[in-house]
């Protein structure tokens, strides 16, 4: 189960699962900075392919490029995980924007628009990936879903007082050298290559950092003679919050000629005699030693429908919230509905609730076109 979004009814039955490989001699690209279509899998194997080799269709379907794909069948558990991966960072991602103009548009066109950009959603989509596969392979290892690896036995783990190591923590030792193994490294001549790189590094480190020590007392009547401690990574809810803020404050590296404008479309160099644009970030531009995330270029507003995104109109916003900056100005409209929802609820007996069905009035907004 996907921790931190319990609440959330939108979460489908089936994952979207988008297909990752973008080969290249020098990197490897994995979740939803792949750049192939999207496509519906199931979270595990069908009854019938549960077979000794089973997660080799698996591997197969989710087209990795060729590396990954022996890493794939080299565990019958990383497959599944992959595919939780992905599903996790998608949620989590779409969660997060929204009530933002950009909602996390994953359908392939404008997604694999956005990749081909140094925006800061590319800088986003490049960091959630690579939290949400590290996150996953750490919790596959706990939960005894892999065969090559097991708890986190974190030696270094220490303290004055009476601990003994117990439990069973999340491995991320073991999942960071397997995602920077999975993703590969990266071509250093080029600057959007190195950003790219630097944008899931943030992500993996983000996962270090939240990473906390749990402990439960032993002795007598509770005096904690003897503490029981392990290791968790904190929910993926949090992490994508915390990657949130960090796209709010991304920084900007280098300079570019090609800053989209408010539809979203990319501006040509103009005539001789007209404002010249800056010139071209140079592959020699220094990278900053920062957690921050990093994007090469100004995002376009998403306010129109382009190739970028769908736009903002018919968006559903909420009044006094954020209809205002989504719907750019254009107004909104105003529906009203009747819903029938439980209410007065009680508890009868031990074993089930009572409610009555109330009924009520409510007004939906949405953006003008």
């Amino acid at each position: 189960m996907l921790d931190g979004h319990g609440a959330l009814g939108w979460i489908p039955v089936t994952l979207l699962v988008f297909l990752c490989c973008l080969p290249t001699l020098a990197s490897a690209y994995f979740g939803l900075t792949g750049n192939e279509p999207l496509s519906i899998l199931p979270l595990s194997a069908q009854p019938e392919e549960r077979s000794a080799k089973s997660h080799y269709k698996l591997c197969d379907r989710l087209k990795l490029e060729k590396k990954q794909r022996r890493m794939c069948r080299r565990d019958p558990g990383v497959a599944e995980t992959l595919m939780e991966a992905i599903s996790m960072s998608a949620l989590e991602c779409q969660y997060q924007f929204r009530f933002e103009r950009w909602n996390c548009t994953l359908e392939g066109r404008h997604r694999a628009n956005i990749l081909k950009r140094g925006f800061k959603e590319t800088a986003f989509l490049y960091a959630i990936s690579s939290a949400g596969l590290t996150h996953a392979m750490a919790k596959a290892c706990s939960a005894g879903r892999m065969e090559r690896c097991t708890c986190d036995e974190a030696p270094d783990l220490e303290n004055r007082k009476a601990w003994q190591w117990g439990g069973c923590g999340d491995n991320l030792k073991y999942s960071n050298k397997f995602v920077k193994d999975f993703l590969g490294k990266r071509s250093n001549k080029d600057l959007r290559a190195r950003v790219d790189m630097h944008n899931s590094n943030v992500g993996m480190k983000v996962i270090k950092a939240g990473v906390e020590t749990t402990c439960k007392c032993h002795g007598v009547s509770g005096s904690c003679t003897v503490q029981t401690c392990w290791r968790q990574l904190a929910p993926f809810h949090e992490i994508g919050k915390q990657l949130k803020q960090r796209y709010e404050t991304s920084l900007k590296v280098g300079s570019s000629s090609n800053e989209a404008t408010g539809e979203g479309e990319i501006p040509q160099p103009r005539a001789p005699g007209h404002h010249q644009l800056t010139p071209e970030p140079r592959p020699s531009d220094p990278i900053p030693r920062t957690t921050d995330l990093l994007h090469i270029e100004d995002s376009p507003n998403f306010c129109r429908a382009s190739k970028y995104s769908a736009g903002t109109a018919a968006r559903k916003c909420y009044k006094d919230k954020n209809c205002e900056a989504i719907c750019c100005g254009r107004g909104h409209n105003t529906q009203s509905r009747t819903v029938t929802r439980p209410c007065q609820c009680q508890v009868r007996w031990c074993c089930y609730v009572e409610c009555k069905q109330c009924t009520q009035k409510e007004e939906v907004y949405t953006c003008k076109g």
